[in-house]
């Protein structure tokens, strides 16, 4: 049964490529619409009312394809997250049956990029695999630490406003005020801390 899965595991992972390569389709041509529609204004600067029809046309296809987009994204991380947990299952030798099936109607559904059905059998794999006891509780721990289907937010703001900082960017995102003085104090520490640095380094060479 192992080697069945391991197949259909290959490709999901093919398919999640597949779901990243449709978001960046999507994200291209939601450029397009939108220089589509900057050049409808540049053409028509004295624009009437009654006559934002195109205009229109090109903005809301340029929302659909940015959802369309994000939703591919989704999907890919998802099966991702799915993918990484049965890998984890069968180095341990512990996939059930059921979970086997699961695997392979999500296999099937991917094929004919049905992500609707997808994401159903997505929630009754992770239904299987709560009831399945797949280890010890120590192993158990760790898994979940390392193969959770969501990062955790805290984590992802802070990563968010690091990077941000390395561009020389303010960060203008809708965190508890208690999280985002947190993360601007460590900045303004380690600023107090790099001039203490400084004037210590004078000090030496007087």
């Amino acid at each position: 049964m192992s080697a069945v899965i391991e197949n259909h595991l290959f490709n999901l992972k093919f398919a999640s490529k597949e779901l990243l390569r449709n978001a960046k389709k999507c994200d291209k041509e939601e450029k397009q619409e939108k220089t589509k529609l900057r050049n409808y204004y540049n053409a028509f600067q004295a624009i009437q009312k009654g006559n934002l029809e195109c205009a229109q046309i090109h903005a809301e296809n340029a929302i659909r394809k940015k959802n369309e987009g994000l939703n591919y994204m989704r999907m890919s991380s998802r099966i991702d997250a799915v993918a990484a947990r049965v890998q984890t299952a069968l180095t341990m030798k512990k996939v059930s049956k059921s979970m086997a099936g699961v695997v392979k109607a999500m296999d099937a559904a991917m094929r004919s990029m049905n992500l609707e059905k997808t994401s159903q059998l997505m929630d009754k794999f992770e239904t299987e695999f709560v009831n399945l006891d797949v280890q010890s509780a120590t192993m158990e721990n760790a898994m979940s630490a390392t193969s959770t289907l969501n990062a955790p937010q805290n984590e992802v703001d802070k990563l968010m406003q690091q990077v941000a900082d390395e561009a020389g960017l303010e960060l203008n995102m809708q965190l508890p005020s208690g999280q985002m003085s947190t993360i601007v104090g460590a900045s303004k520490n380690s600023a107090e801390q790099d001039e203490l640095s400084q004037r210590l380094a004078k000090l030496r060479q007087i």
